[in-house]
């Protein structure tokens, strides 16, 4: 991957890596592990992982410094992302989850502001269209996952600016 990311000067410092029980300087700490998972995973466009993956990347497991948030940290910042409405469990056991850097609702207001500005309002696309189409090649949600893309169709949905409709191949959305 061309793009190189910046890593905080947090996952410089070892203590980083173990959550601190002072309360407000975990909260700073929460803060800061939430900001680098969101900005890692915005960069390298990853949206759903297990927690065994996340702990063997490098976002977790920093390996200069042999240093590895221990699973149950890990938890810890994956649901301060979930309270935030970044972070939606795929199961009952939480072993795997998918990560919104941008949250449903953000994502459906970036779509739509593409369809009224290209002209594209009462228009019919395939799911396909919208995240792999070439009209959409420069925008931010080309090359979204399916998920996260229901998801913000369906917050464009109850605002009813979008309808999810079943198309020949598959699903589609009629924007309005």
């Amino acid at each position: 991957m061309a793009m190189s990311f910046e890593w905080p000067w947090q996952y410089r410092f070892p203590p980083f890596f173990t959550l601190q029980p002072n309360v407000d300087t975990r909260q700073k700490q929460l803060a800061a592990w939430c900001s680098l998972v969101l900005s890692f995973c915005r960069l390298h466009k990853q949206s759903s992982m297990t927690v065994m993956e996340a702990q063997e990347s490098p976002l977790f497991n920093n390996v200069k410094l042999q240093r590895k948030l221990p699973v149950e940290s890990i938890q810890v910042v994956l649901e301060e992302l979930r309270k935030k409405g970044n972070l939606e469990w795929l199961d009952k056991n939480k072993s795997s989850f998918l990560i919104m850097w941008r949250r449903p609702e953000e994502w459906g207001k970036l779509i739509y502001q593409w369809v009224s500005r290209s002209g594209q309002n009462n228009s019919v696309f395939t799911l396909y269209e919208l995240t792999n189409g070439e009209d959409t090649e420069d925008e931010e949600f080309h090359g979204l996952d399916e998920a996260t893309l229901l998801r913000a169709l369906q917050a464009l949905q109850q605002e009813h600016k979008a309808e999810i409709i079943t198309v020949s191949d598959g699903r589609g959305v009629k924007f309005f």
